[in-house]
């Protein structure tokens, strides 16, 4: 789990500090860097399993022609020709405290809440090697204090919660960094912790971080446990070709898991409902169908069924949906909204799903009614802090980012995290970077160290110009909501909503 993410020199990120709870709802005009969030998320994800510049080969850039090196310069911040020859991200996490090896061999973390602190530089061209243009000048896994995580989990939680996630002692670091001779290196500790000598890299040396070399549970079973909560964060990018495609009955296994682009929707589903993994499993096929169906229904009223066809003479695995009228619509006649609304609610079932999930812009597909269902439903896949039951309450996270004020309307407040632009001055250098900033009253900005945002911006984002404000400023009896604060009750007064916003 994400907890707090800081980063500079990383696209247009320059000192962007971002703290998250379960679920967060990242907000803002097109072109602030919303985007360039994931991007950092997902790059750090890339990093525990590839080489540095595989890694940033992979973050879309503006630039997508490939020239040794221009991927790898395209993530670091430009100002007119000049490139920052620097780049750095600390996070803190908490990690599994159990998982496996890379030969299924059980792994048990010593201490699981940590820092993680990388820190890049970009060398000259002439000194371009095999190892490409990026050097590890920093590297750190430290634990943070146990008697001090109620400074550093912020958001609203129960302390039975906290007690039953946060596992271990360890005082002194996993990974750290050394200087000897002018030389850095990246020291790797073992976790029976001042016992025994650290093994050293030269940093100069390393195509790739430290800690993604970690692959055994004998060796430094915390390292990999961290590497695995990395590795787990996931960019979803459902895409309605991989959704709707059968999948192949040869190719099904049991540890089967939804991709990030949607594909084995339907080998996921028929794993949920005739396979249990660990404690957690569902009485019966019919019981996992059922769900689903509910969920279903709260988006589209005309749902009866949704089940999985197994094909055994065409050896495929096809996703059926039965209306009320009992007509049998395969994948590929769903619209490209059901299928979406479908990949989540199969996320929030599949308690074997742990990490962090980011989704862009939920609402595409969506209609504007149905809005706040998909929000119902994203919501509804993150830990719950206050419940201690870590069985059916697994360590996972949900963080959107969106440009539409329908869907900041419906996000909690204390959710909400607003991303703008901002002119900044720096080497003498005038440039426009992103900053986050959350609502005045909510946990970011009286116990963290977000700006509030301007009451004013918000209102001009929220758009009052739209003859539909009273349906979005009705009361609901699900919590306080961005539409239920008294300090923007004013929209009720405006003639008009979201009229600049298209469908």
């Amino acid at each position: 789990m994400l907890t707090r993410l800081k980063i500079s020199g990383f696209k247009n990120l320059n000192d962007v500090d971002i703290r998250f709870g379960p679920f967060t709802c990242i907000a803002g005009e097109n072109g602030v860097g919303k985007s360039n969030i994931f991007d950092a998320i997902q790059f750090l994800s890339y990093l525990a399993d590839k080489p540095i510049t595989e890694a940033a080969g992979s973050i879309r850039s503006k630039n997508s022609t490939f020239i040794k090196g221009s991927s790898v310069k395209s993530i670091f911040h430009q100002v007119g020709e000049d490139i920052s020859r620097k780049m750095s991200f600390e996070i803190e996490m908490i990690i599994p405290r159990i998982g496996e090896d890379e030969l299924g061999q059980k792994a048990e973390a010593t201490y699981n809440f940590l820092k993680y602190i990388l820190e890049f530089e970009l060398i000259e061209e002439e000194d371009f090697d095999e190892k490409g243009p990026v050097r590890i000048v920093k590297e750190e896994l430290v634990p943070l204090k146990k008697k001090e995580a109620n400074k550093h989990l912020l958001f609203e939680h129960a302390y039975k919660w906290r007690n039953s996630i946060i596992k271990g002692k360890r005082n002194v670091p996993f990974i750290s960094t050394s200087t000897e001779d002018g030389e850095s290196f990246i020291n790797l500790h073992q976790d029976g912790g001042s016992s025994g000598k650290p093994k050293p890299f030269l940093a100069k040396n390393l195509p790739r971080t430290v800690l993604s070399t970690a692959s055994y549970a004998s060796e430094t079973p915390t390292v990999l446990l961290a590497r695995r909560e990395l590795q787990s964060w996931k960019l979803l990018q459902l895409e309605p070709s991989s959704l709707r495609n059968p999948d192949e009955l040869d190719k099904f296994s049991y540890r089967v898991s939804l991709g990030s682009d949607g594909a084995n929707l339907a080998s996921t589903i028929y794993r949920l409902s005739h396979y249990s993994k660990g404690n957690i499993k569902y009485s019966s096929e019919k019981e996992v169908y059922t769900l689903l169906a509910n969920k279903l229904s709260e988006l589209i009223e005309d749902i009866k069924e949704v089940k999985v066809d197994r094909d055994e003479k065409r050896q495929l695995l096809t996703l059926q949906v039965i209306n009320k009228d009992n007509t049998q619509l395969p994948a590929r006649s769903l619209s490209d909204g059901t299928l979406r609304f479908l990949a989540l609610a199969v996320l929030d079932l599949d308690y074997t799903e742990t990490g962090l999930i980011c989704l862009e812009e939920p609402e595409n597909g969506i209609h504007p009614e149905r809005i706040a269902a998909i929000l119902d439903l994203l919501k509804s896949i993150p830990v719950d802090p206050f419940d201690e039951n870590l069985e059916d309450n697994p360590l996972r996270q949900v963080i959107i980012n969106t440009h539409s004020p329908r869907v900041v309307m419906e996000v909690p407040d204390q959710c909400l995290v607003y991303a703008e632009l901002s002119e900044f001055i720096k080497d003498r250098k005038r440039f426009k970077g992103t900053v986050v900033k959350a609502l005045s009253e909510t946990w970011r900005t009286t116990k963290g160290n977000s700006k509030p945002i301007s009451k004013g911006k918000l209102m001009s984002y929220l758009n009052p110009n739209d003859s539909t404000i009273s349906w979005f400023i009705k009361n609901t009896e699900e919590g306080k909501k961005v539409k239920d604060r008294e300090d923007l009750k004013i929209l009720q007064q405006q003639p008009t909503l979201f009229s600049n916003e298209s469908n």
